[in-house]
Protein backbone atom coordinates (compact mmCIF):
# COMPACT_ATOMS: atom_id res chain seq x y z
CA UNK A 1 0.00 0.00 0.00
CA UNK A 2 1.34 3.50 -0.64
CA UNK A 3 2.54 5.91 2.03
CA UNK A 4 -0.56 7.90 2.05
CA UNK A 5 -2.54 5.12 3.97
CA UNK A 6 -4.95 6.65 6.76
CA UNK A 7 -3.99 5.88 10.71
CA UNK A 8 -6.70 4.16 13.16
CA UNK A 9 -7.84 7.58 14.24
CA UNK A 10 -8.05 8.69 11.00
CA UNK A 11 -10.36 6.35 9.29
CA UNK A 12 -13.18 7.14 12.27
CA UNK A 13 -14.35 10.25 14.11
CA UNK A 14 -13.26 8.53 17.65
CA UNK A 15 -14.97 11.49 19.68
CA UNK A 16 -18.34 10.98 20.73
CA UNK A 17 -19.74 14.54 21.39
CA UNK A 18 -22.55 13.87 23.49
CA UNK A 19 -23.15 18.22 23.83
CA UNK A 20 -24.39 18.01 19.61
CA UNK A 21 -27.94 17.07 19.14
CA UNK A 22 -27.55 13.88 17.58
CA UNK A 23 -24.65 11.65 15.88
CA UNK A 24 -22.94 12.67 12.52
CA UNK A 25 -23.91 10.13 9.67
CA UNK A 26 -22.14 6.89 8.89
CA UNK A 27 -20.79 8.47 5.73
CA UNK A 28 -19.09 10.97 7.61
CA UNK A 29 -18.17 9.43 10.79
CA UNK A 30 -16.75 6.36 8.90
CA UNK A 31 -16.90 6.99 5.35
CA UNK A 32 -19.53 4.46 4.65
CA UNK A 33 -20.63 3.60 1.39
CA UNK A 34 -23.73 1.24 -0.02
CA UNK A 35 -22.32 0.44 -3.80
CA UNK A 36 -19.22 -1.37 -4.63
CA UNK A 37 -18.17 -4.53 -6.62
CA UNK A 38 -14.46 -6.19 -7.01
CA UNK A 39 -12.10 -8.19 -4.81
CA UNK A 40 -12.22 -7.54 -1.05
CA UNK A 41 -9.11 -6.77 -1.06
CA UNK A 42 -9.19 -3.41 -3.49
CA UNK A 43 -12.17 -2.73 -1.52
CA UNK A 44 -9.64 -2.46 1.82
CA UNK A 45 -7.03 -0.53 0.47
CA UNK A 46 -9.20 1.74 -1.53
CA UNK A 47 -10.60 2.38 2.60
CA UNK A 48 -7.36 2.41 3.71
CA UNK A 49 -5.82 4.73 1.00
CA UNK A 50 -8.75 7.22 1.64
CA UNK A 51 -10.22 6.76 -1.83
CA UNK A 52 -13.51 5.09 -0.92
CA UNK A 53 -16.20 7.43 -2.09
CA UNK A 54 -20.08 6.58 -2.14
CA UNK A 55 -21.48 6.21 -5.46
CA UNK A 56 -24.88 6.69 -7.22
CA UNK A 57 -27.11 4.83 -9.27
CA UNK A 58 -28.76 5.54 -12.25
CA UNK A 59 -31.59 3.09 -10.99
CA UNK A 60 -32.45 2.02 -7.54
CA UNK A 61 -35.01 -0.35 -5.93
CA UNK A 62 -36.09 0.64 -2.73
CA UNK A 63 -34.42 -0.36 0.91
CA UNK A 64 -34.87 0.47 4.61
CA UNK A 65 -35.06 4.12 5.87
CA UNK A 66 -33.30 5.21 8.78
CA UNK A 67 -36.51 5.62 10.61
CA UNK A 68 -38.59 3.26 9.36
CA UNK A 69 -36.61 -0.03 9.11
CA UNK A 70 -34.01 0.47 11.54
CA UNK A 71 -35.39 2.27 15.13
CA UNK A 72 -39.33 1.42 15.25
CA UNK A 73 -38.90 -1.91 16.18
CA UNK A 74 -35.89 -1.40 18.84
CA UNK A 75 -37.70 1.27 20.19
CA UNK A 76 -40.96 -0.17 20.38
CA UNK A 77 -39.79 -2.99 22.24
CA UNK A 78 -38.58 -1.18 25.16
CA UNK A 79 -41.08 -2.28 28.12
CA UNK A 80 -41.49 1.20 29.91
CA UNK A 81 -41.47 3.24 27.66
CA UNK A 82 -43.53 5.32 24.53
CA UNK A 83 -42.44 5.74 20.86
CA UNK A 84 -43.57 9.20 19.01
CA UNK A 85 -43.29 9.27 15.75
CA UNK A 86 -43.27 12.77 14.67
CA UNK A 87 -44.44 12.05 11.31
CA UNK A 88 -47.22 10.91 8.52
CA UNK A 89 -49.20 7.87 10.11
CA UNK A 90 -47.31 6.38 7.32
CA UNK A 91 -44.30 6.57 9.13
CA UNK A 92 -45.50 4.30 12.02
CA UNK A 93 -46.98 1.37 10.15
CA UNK A 94 -43.73 -1.24 10.44
CA UNK A 95 -44.93 -1.00 14.20
CA UNK A 96 -47.82 -2.96 14.01
CA UNK A 97 -46.42 -5.80 11.85
CA UNK A 98 -43.46 -6.02 14.79
CA UNK A 99 -46.18 -6.12 17.53
CA UNK A 100 -47.23 -9.07 16.19
CA UNK A 101 -43.94 -10.88 15.07
CA UNK A 102 -43.22 -10.74 18.62
CA UNK A 103 -46.18 -11.93 19.90
CA UNK A 104 -45.27 -15.47 18.58
CA UNK A 105 -42.35 -15.34 21.03
CA UNK A 106 -43.47 -17.80 23.64
CA UNK A 107 -43.86 -16.25 27.42
CA UNK A 108 -41.95 -20.01 28.68
CA UNK A 109 -39.21 -18.66 26.60
CA UNK A 110 -38.61 -15.64 28.61
CA UNK A 111 -40.61 -12.92 26.77
CA UNK A 112 -42.72 -10.69 29.67
CA UNK A 113 -46.30 -12.46 29.92
CA UNK A 114 -48.25 -8.66 30.29
CA UNK A 115 -46.27 -6.87 27.16
CA UNK A 116 -47.27 -4.49 24.79
CA UNK A 117 -45.77 -1.72 22.02
CA UNK A 118 -46.86 1.72 22.91
CA UNK A 119 -46.70 4.43 20.27
CA UNK A 120 -48.31 7.65 19.05
CA UNK A 121 -47.81 9.28 15.74
CA UNK A 122 -47.91 12.96 15.60
CA UNK A 123 -49.71 12.27 11.29
CA UNK A 124 -47.88 15.33 9.84
CA UNK A 125 -50.20 16.87 7.41
CA UNK A 126 -49.55 19.30 5.11
CA UNK A 127 -50.84 22.37 7.70
CA UNK A 128 -48.09 21.17 9.81
CA UNK A 129 -45.28 21.48 7.11
CA UNK A 130 -46.44 25.20 5.85
CA UNK A 131 -46.71 26.14 10.17
CA UNK A 132 -44.74 23.64 12.07
CA UNK A 133 -45.85 21.33 14.08
CA UNK A 134 -44.18 21.92 17.61
CA UNK A 135 -47.40 22.12 19.84
CA UNK A 136 -48.84 19.39 17.87
CA UNK A 137 -45.47 17.30 19.24
CA UNK A 138 -46.26 18.98 23.10
CA UNK A 139 -49.85 17.84 22.45
CA UNK A 140 -48.42 14.12 21.77
CA UNK A 141 -46.06 14.23 24.89
CA UNK A 142 -48.91 15.24 27.17
CA UNK A 143 -50.87 12.23 25.82
CA UNK A 144 -47.90 9.96 25.96
CA UNK A 145 -47.79 10.51 29.80
CA UNK A 146 -51.55 9.98 30.29
CA UNK A 147 -51.85 7.32 29.02
CA UNK A 148 -49.29 4.55 29.82
CA UNK A 149 -47.09 6.51 32.69
CA UNK A 150 -43.74 5.68 31.00
CA UNK A 151 -40.38 6.02 32.15
CA UNK A 152 -39.18 7.12 28.87
CA UNK A 153 -41.01 9.12 26.12
CA UNK A 154 -38.81 8.42 22.53
CA UNK A 155 -39.33 11.22 19.74
CA UNK A 156 -38.13 9.49 16.35
CA UNK A 157 -38.13 12.41 13.44
CA UNK A 158 -38.80 11.52 10.11
CA UNK A 159 -38.14 13.32 6.85
CA UNK A 160 -41.11 15.35 7.25
CA UNK A 161 -39.98 16.77 10.50
CA UNK A 162 -36.64 17.17 9.19
CA UNK A 163 -37.27 19.25 5.95
CA UNK A 164 -39.13 21.90 7.78
CA UNK A 165 -36.42 21.99 10.55
CA UNK A 166 -38.79 21.51 13.20
CA UNK A 167 -37.27 22.40 16.81
CA UNK A 168 -37.03 19.11 18.08
CA UNK A 169 -34.79 20.06 21.27
CA UNK A 170 -37.10 23.49 22.13
CA UNK A 171 -39.98 21.32 22.25
CA UNK A 172 -38.26 18.54 24.46
CA UNK A 173 -36.89 21.63 26.93
CA UNK A 174 -40.35 23.69 27.39
CA UNK A 175 -42.53 20.23 28.12
CA UNK A 176 -39.82 17.90 29.98
CA UNK A 177 -40.64 20.05 33.69
CA UNK A 178 -44.42 18.65 32.63
CA UNK A 179 -43.93 15.13 32.49
CA UNK A 180 -42.46 12.40 34.93
CA UNK A 181 -40.70 10.10 31.63
CA UNK A 182 -37.08 11.12 30.64
CA UNK A 183 -37.67 12.35 26.85
CA UNK A 184 -35.08 11.24 24.31
CA UNK A 185 -35.62 12.70 20.62
CA UNK A 186 -33.71 10.71 18.40
CA UNK A 187 -32.86 12.24 14.96
CA UNK A 188 -33.29 9.70 13.16
CA UNK A 189 -35.16 11.44 9.66
CA UNK A 190 -35.15 9.29 6.63
CA UNK A 191 -33.42 11.60 4.75
CA UNK A 192 -30.64 12.73 6.71
CA UNK A 193 -28.43 9.28 5.23
CA UNK A 194 -28.07 7.02 2.47
CA UNK A 195 -26.75 4.17 5.11
CA UNK A 196 -29.37 2.97 7.33
CA UNK A 197 -26.76 2.13 9.62
CA UNK A 198 -26.95 5.86 10.76
CA UNK A 199 -30.31 4.94 13.07
CA UNK A 200 -27.85 2.79 15.22
CA UNK A 201 -25.73 5.32 15.83
CA UNK A 202 -28.53 8.02 16.33
CA UNK A 203 -30.46 5.84 18.76
CA UNK A 204 -27.10 4.92 20.48
CA UNK A 205 -26.21 8.92 20.91
CA UNK A 206 -29.84 9.20 22.14
CA UNK A 207 -29.62 6.70 24.83
CA UNK A 208 -26.00 8.15 25.95
CA UNK A 209 -27.17 11.78 26.09
CA UNK A 210 -30.48 11.39 28.46
CA UNK A 211 -30.50 7.75 29.70
CA UNK A 212 -27.79 6.48 30.33
CA UNK A 213 -26.49 7.66 34.49
CA UNK A 214 -23.27 7.89 36.40
CA UNK A 215 -22.63 4.90 37.85
CA UNK A 216 -23.64 4.19 41.51
CA UNK A 217 -21.30 1.02 41.76
CA UNK A 218 -19.42 -1.33 39.43
CA UNK A 219 -21.27 -4.64 38.82
CA UNK A 220 -18.69 -6.88 37.93
CA UNK A 221 -21.14 -9.23 36.98
CA UNK A 222 -22.66 -7.29 34.25
CA UNK A 223 -21.91 -8.30 30.81
CA UNK A 224 -23.74 -5.37 27.86
CA UNK A 225 -24.69 -7.10 25.17
CA UNK A 226 -26.22 -4.70 22.15
CA UNK A 227 -28.80 -7.41 20.90
CA UNK A 228 -30.20 -6.84 17.22
CA UNK A 229 -32.99 -7.88 15.70
CA UNK A 230 -31.75 -10.48 13.47
CA UNK A 231 -30.68 -12.42 16.38
CA UNK A 232 -33.14 -14.72 17.24
CA UNK A 233 -34.62 -15.61 20.81
CA UNK A 234 -32.81 -18.56 20.72
CA UNK A 235 -29.61 -16.98 20.18
CA UNK A 236 -30.42 -14.61 23.18
CA UNK A 237 -31.15 -18.09 25.25
CA UNK A 238 -28.26 -19.55 24.33
CA UNK A 239 -25.93 -16.16 25.19
CA UNK A 240 -27.49 -15.95 29.02
CA UNK A 241 -26.90 -19.75 29.35
CA UNK A 242 -23.32 -19.71 27.99
CA UNK A 243 -22.30 -16.51 30.18
CA UNK A 244 -24.54 -18.03 33.44
CA UNK A 245 -22.40 -20.93 33.23
CA UNK A 246 -19.85 -18.67 34.63
CA UNK A 247 -21.88 -16.34 37.00
CA UNK A 248 -22.19 -13.54 34.28
CA UNK A 249 -25.36 -11.85 33.71
CA UNK A 250 -26.65 -10.27 30.85
CA UNK A 251 -27.69 -6.83 30.24
CA UNK A 252 -29.52 -7.20 26.56
CA UNK A 253 -30.73 -3.94 24.73
CA UNK A 254 -32.35 -2.45 23.13
CA UNK A 255 -35.49 -5.50 23.15
CA UNK A 256 -37.62 -5.59 25.45
CA UNK A 257 -35.25 -3.98 27.76
CA UNK A 258 -36.90 -1.69 30.56
CA UNK A 259 -35.65 2.02 31.40
CA UNK A 260 -33.46 0.96 34.29
CA UNK A 261 -31.29 -1.34 32.27
CA UNK A 262 -30.57 1.49 29.87
CA UNK A 263 -29.88 3.76 33.27
CA UNK A 264 -27.62 0.74 34.12
CA UNK A 265 -25.46 0.55 31.22
CA UNK A 266 -22.54 2.44 32.93
CA UNK A 267 -22.14 -0.24 35.39
CA UNK A 268 -21.03 -3.20 33.28
CA UNK A 269 -17.54 -4.61 33.50
CA UNK A 270 -17.22 -4.58 29.67
CA UNK A 271 -18.99 -4.35 26.28
CA UNK A 272 -19.40 -7.60 24.17
CA UNK A 273 -20.87 -7.33 20.38
CA UNK A 274 -23.37 -9.49 18.40
CA UNK A 275 -22.67 -6.90 15.77
CA UNK A 276 -19.40 -4.78 15.51
CA UNK A 277 -21.29 -2.24 13.64
CA UNK A 278 -24.08 -2.34 15.69
CA UNK A 279 -22.30 -1.60 18.84
CA UNK A 280 -19.67 0.16 17.83
CA UNK A 281 -21.34 3.71 18.84
CA UNK A 282 -22.10 2.90 21.82
CA UNK A 283 -19.28 1.04 23.23
CA UNK A 284 -17.03 3.93 21.81
CA UNK A 285 -19.37 6.50 23.90
CA UNK A 286 -19.64 4.09 26.94
CA UNK A 287 -15.81 3.72 27.04
CA UNK A 288 -15.29 7.61 27.07
CA UNK A 289 -17.85 8.50 28.92
CA UNK A 290 -17.42 5.57 31.92
CA UNK A 291 -14.71 3.96 31.00
CA UNK A 292 -16.07 0.96 30.09
CA UNK A 293 -13.97 -1.88 28.08
CA UNK A 294 -15.22 -3.22 24.79
CA UNK A 295 -14.31 -5.02 22.01
CA UNK A 296 -16.21 -5.54 18.62
CA UNK A 297 -14.80 -8.99 17.08
CA UNK A 298 -15.17 -11.28 17.13
CA UNK A 299 -18.89 -11.99 17.21
CA UNK A 300 -20.10 -15.65 18.61
CA UNK A 301 -20.75 -17.37 15.57
CA UNK A 302 -19.11 -20.46 15.06
CA UNK A 303 -17.11 -22.68 17.61
CA UNK A 304 -13.62 -21.18 17.29
CA UNK A 305 -15.67 -17.27 17.17
CA UNK A 306 -17.55 -18.22 20.17
CA UNK A 307 -14.42 -19.38 22.38
CA UNK A 308 -12.59 -16.31 21.42
CA UNK A 309 -15.45 -14.14 22.08
CA UNK A 310 -15.70 -15.79 25.88
CA UNK A 311 -12.07 -15.41 26.17
CA UNK A 312 -12.60 -11.70 25.64
CA UNK A 313 -15.30 -11.61 27.86
CA UNK A 314 -13.26 -13.06 30.69
CA UNK A 315 -10.28 -11.34 30.39
CA UNK A 316 -12.71 -8.07 31.34
CA UNK A 317 -14.21 -10.27 34.55
CA UNK A 318 -11.41 -12.31 35.48
CA UNK A 319 -13.40 -15.15 34.61
CA UNK A 320 -10.30 -16.62 32.78
CA UNK A 321 -10.24 -20.24 34.63
CA UNK A 322 -14.23 -20.58 34.34
CA UNK A 323 -14.35 -19.86 30.68
CA UNK A 324 -11.80 -22.36 29.82
CA UNK A 325 -13.52 -25.50 31.48
CA UNK A 326 -16.26 -23.78 30.00
CA UNK A 327 -14.93 -24.36 26.33
CA UNK A 328 -13.49 -27.85 27.09
CA UNK A 329 -16.96 -29.04 28.23
CA UNK A 330 -19.03 -27.29 25.29
CA UNK A 331 -16.46 -28.65 23.20
CA UNK A 332 -16.35 -32.26 24.54
CA UNK A 333 -20.14 -32.04 23.39
CA UNK A 334 -20.50 -29.94 20.24
CA UNK A 335 -17.67 -30.52 18.20
CA UNK A 336 -18.27 -34.39 17.20
CA UNK A 337 -21.41 -32.55 15.74
CA UNK A 338 -19.71 -30.06 13.99
CA UNK A 339 -17.79 -33.07 12.76
CA UNK A 340 -20.48 -34.85 11.56
CA UNK A 341 -21.94 -31.75 9.62
CA UNK A 342 -18.77 -31.45 8.05
CA UNK A 343 -18.89 -34.76 6.71
CA UNK A 344 -22.00 -34.49 5.49
CA UNK A 345 -20.89 -31.29 3.39
CA UNK A 346 -17.82 -33.37 1.75
CA UNK A 347 -20.56 -35.78 0.61
CA UNK A 348 -21.76 -33.43 -1.65
CA UNK A 349 -18.75 -32.17 -3.40
CA UNK A 350 -18.90 -32.29 -7.30
CA UNK A 351 -15.24 -32.53 -8.83
CA UNK A 352 -13.75 -32.64 -5.42
CA UNK A 353 -14.59 -28.89 -5.01
CA UNK A 354 -15.94 -27.81 -1.99
CA UNK A 355 -20.10 -26.89 -1.49
CA UNK A 356 -20.16 -23.06 -2.48
CA UNK A 357 -22.11 -20.80 -0.42
CA UNK A 358 -23.14 -17.10 -1.22
CA UNK A 359 -24.64 -15.08 1.40
CA UNK A 360 -26.14 -11.30 1.34
CA UNK A 361 -25.01 -10.20 5.01
CA UNK A 362 -24.60 -7.37 6.72
CA UNK A 363 -20.93 -6.14 7.40
CA UNK A 364 -20.70 -7.67 10.84
CA UNK A 365 -22.08 -10.83 9.76
CA UNK A 366 -19.66 -11.17 7.12
CA UNK A 367 -16.74 -10.76 9.07
CA UNK A 368 -18.11 -14.30 11.44
CA UNK A 369 -19.96 -15.85 8.48
CA UNK A 370 -17.02 -16.35 6.10
CA UNK A 371 -15.08 -17.89 9.01
CA UNK A 372 -17.62 -19.85 9.92
CA UNK A 373 -18.60 -21.35 6.58
CA UNK A 374 -15.25 -22.19 6.28
CA UNK A 375 -15.54 -24.50 9.70
CA UNK A 376 -18.32 -26.00 8.13
CA UNK A 377 -15.80 -27.14 5.30
CA UNK A 378 -17.47 -24.91 2.86
CA UNK A 379 -16.12 -22.56 0.50
CA UNK A 380 -17.03 -18.90 0.14
CA UNK A 381 -15.40 -16.92 -2.28
CA UNK A 382 -18.07 -14.30 -3.12
CA UNK A 383 -20.06 -12.57 -0.73
CA UNK A 384 -22.98 -9.71 -0.59
CA UNK A 385 -22.63 -7.18 2.42
CA UNK A 386 -25.15 -4.24 3.12
CA UNK A 387 -23.13 -1.61 3.25
CA UNK A 388 -19.17 -0.80 4.50
CA UNK A 389 -17.35 1.83 6.99
CA UNK A 390 -13.99 1.74 7.83
CA UNK A 391 -15.49 0.56 11.23
CA UNK A 392 -14.54 -3.01 10.23
CA UNK A 393 -11.29 -1.68 7.93
CA UNK A 394 -8.96 -3.34 10.64
CA UNK A 395 -10.70 -6.94 11.06
CA UNK A 396 -11.92 -7.28 7.20
CA UNK A 397 -7.85 -7.11 6.53
CA UNK A 398 -7.23 -9.76 9.43
CA UNK A 399 -10.24 -11.55 7.63
CA UNK A 400 -8.37 -11.72 4.13
CA UNK A 401 -4.72 -12.76 5.75
CA UNK A 402 -6.70 -15.76 7.48
CA UNK A 403 -8.97 -16.10 4.61
CA UNK A 404 -7.92 -15.26 1.22
CA UNK A 405 -9.11 -13.17 -1.02
CA UNK A 406 -12.91 -12.94 -1.73
CA UNK A 407 -15.28 -10.91 -4.45
CA UNK A 408 -17.52 -8.68 -2.55
CA UNK A 409 -20.84 -6.62 -3.72
CA UNK A 410 -21.61 -4.07 -1.75
CA UNK A 411 -25.53 -3.46 -2.09
CA UNK A 412 -28.18 -2.09 0.27
CA UNK A 413 -31.03 -4.70 -0.65
CA UNK A 414 -30.91 -4.10 -4.17
CA UNK A 415 -32.37 -7.06 -5.20
CA UNK A 416 -31.92 -7.56 -8.91
CA UNK A 417 -28.26 -7.00 -8.07
CA UNK A 418 -28.00 -9.72 -5.44
CA UNK A 419 -30.54 -12.04 -8.04
CA UNK A 420 -27.60 -10.81 -10.76
CA UNK A 421 -24.86 -12.22 -8.99
CA UNK A 422 -26.55 -14.99 -7.23
CA UNK A 423 -27.15 -16.48 -11.43
CA UNK A 424 -24.02 -15.00 -12.40
CA UNK A 425 -21.73 -17.10 -10.17
CA UNK A 426 -24.31 -20.19 -9.28
CA UNK A 427 -23.22 -21.00 -6.12
CA UNK A 428 -24.72 -24.18 -4.58
CA UNK A 429 -26.34 -22.51 -1.87
CA UNK A 430 -27.78 -18.97 -2.12
CA UNK A 431 -29.07 -16.81 1.02
CA UNK A 432 -31.79 -14.13 0.91
CA UNK A 433 -32.48 -11.51 3.86
CA UNK A 434 -35.63 -12.28 5.21
CA UNK A 435 -36.45 -8.22 5.19
CA UNK A 436 -35.43 -7.74 1.45
CA UNK A 437 -38.35 -11.19 1.33
CA UNK A 438 -37.15 -12.07 -1.70
CA UNK A 439 -36.52 -15.55 -3.45
CA UNK A 440 -34.31 -16.99 -6.33
CA UNK A 441 -35.87 -18.74 -9.10
CA UNK A 442 -32.96 -21.62 -9.43
CA UNK A 443 -32.04 -24.94 -9.42
CA UNK A 444 -29.70 -25.29 -6.34
CA UNK A 445 -30.16 -24.82 -2.69
CA UNK A 446 -31.68 -21.51 -1.11
CA UNK A 447 -31.82 -20.40 2.19
CA UNK A 448 -31.93 -17.58 4.49
CA UNK A 449 -29.15 -15.27 5.75
CA UNK A 450 -30.73 -15.44 9.24
CA UNK A 451 -33.85 -15.19 11.01
CA UNK A 452 -35.09 -12.49 13.40
CA UNK A 453 -35.97 -12.35 16.63
CA UNK A 454 -39.56 -13.63 16.77
CA UNK A 455 -38.49 -17.08 15.82
CA UNK A 456 -38.66 -18.83 18.48
CA UNK A 457 -37.61 -21.92 17.07
CA UNK A 458 -34.06 -24.11 18.19
CA UNK A 459 -33.47 -24.23 14.54
CA UNK A 460 -33.34 -20.98 14.02
CA UNK A 461 -29.98 -20.00 16.41
CA UNK A 462 -27.07 -19.03 14.90
CA UNK A 463 -25.22 -17.65 18.37
CA UNK A 464 -22.71 -20.07 20.63
CA UNK A 465 -22.42 -23.01 20.03
CA UNK A 466 -26.05 -24.58 20.13
CA UNK A 467 -26.27 -22.00 17.05
CA UNK A 468 -22.86 -23.09 15.24
CA UNK A 469 -25.00 -26.80 14.82
CA UNK A 470 -28.32 -25.58 14.35
CA UNK A 471 -27.42 -23.38 11.93
CA UNK A 472 -25.01 -26.12 10.18
CA UNK A 473 -27.92 -28.39 9.82
CA UNK A 474 -29.80 -25.35 8.10
CA UNK A 475 -27.30 -25.49 5.38
CA UNK A 476 -27.48 -28.86 4.99
CA UNK A 477 -31.24 -28.82 4.65
CA UNK A 478 -31.22 -26.67 1.90
CA UNK A 479 -29.23 -28.73 0.08
CA UNK A 480 -31.22 -32.14 0.66
CA UNK A 481 -34.34 -30.71 0.26
CA UNK A 482 -35.21 -28.72 -3.39
CA UNK A 483 -38.95 -29.21 -3.35
CA UNK A 484 -39.15 -25.12 -2.65
CA UNK A 485 -37.03 -25.07 -4.65
CA UNK A 486 -38.27 -27.21 -7.94
CA UNK A 487 -41.51 -25.24 -6.80
CA UNK A 488 -40.52 -21.80 -7.40
CA UNK A 489 -38.95 -22.60 -10.69
CA UNK A 490 -42.09 -24.44 -11.92
CA UNK A 491 -44.54 -22.06 -10.85
CA UNK A 492 -43.20 -18.35 -10.82
CA UNK A 493 -42.11 -16.31 -13.40
CA UNK A 494 -38.76 -14.95 -14.03
CA UNK A 495 -38.91 -11.47 -11.71
CA UNK A 496 -36.25 -9.73 -14.24
CA UNK A 497 -35.74 -10.29 -18.35
CA UNK A 498 -33.23 -12.15 -19.65
CA UNK A 499 -31.34 -8.97 -20.89
CA UNK A 500 -30.42 -8.49 -17.28
CA UNK A 501 -29.18 -11.59 -16.33
CA UNK A 502 -26.30 -11.26 -19.88
CA UNK A 503 -25.00 -8.14 -18.35
CA UNK A 504 -21.70 -8.60 -17.31
CA UNK A 505 -21.65 -6.52 -13.98
CA UNK A 506 -23.99 -6.97 -11.11
CA UNK A 507 -23.85 -2.92 -10.89
CA UNK A 508 -24.79 -2.02 -14.94
CA UNK A 509 -26.88 1.04 -13.22
CA UNK A 510 -23.48 2.71 -11.27
CA UNK A 511 -23.35 6.09 -12.78
CA UNK A 512 -20.39 7.05 -14.86
CA UNK A 513 -17.66 8.89 -12.56
CA UNK A 514 -16.80 12.70 -13.75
Amino acid sequence: MSGTELTENELIEERIDLSRATCPNREQRANGINVWYGKASDLAKEARSGCLRQRERNFQQSSGCVLNFYLSVRIGTIRDAVAIYHAPVGCSSSALGYRELYRHVPVELGRPANYDLHWITTNLGEKDVVYGAGEKLGAAILEAEKRYNPKAIFILTSCTSGIIGEDIEGVVAKFQPQVKATIVPIHCEGSRSKLVQTGYDAFWHAVLKYLVKKPEKKQKDLVNVASMLSYTWQDRLEIKRLLGKVGLRVNFVPEFASVEQFEQLSEAAVIAPLCPTYTDYLARGLEQEYGIPYFLYPSPMGVAHTDEWLREIARHTGKEREVEALIKEEHEKWLPKLKAIRHEFENFKVNGEKVEVLGALGQGRLLAQVPYFDELGLKSSAAMCQDFDNLILKDLEKLLTQMGDFDILVNTFQAAEQTHITNQRNPDIAMTCPFQGGAFKRDKGVTRVHALRSDAHPWSAQSGYTGAIAFGNFLLQSLKSHSYQRTMKEKTQSTYKDWWYKQPNSLYYLQAED
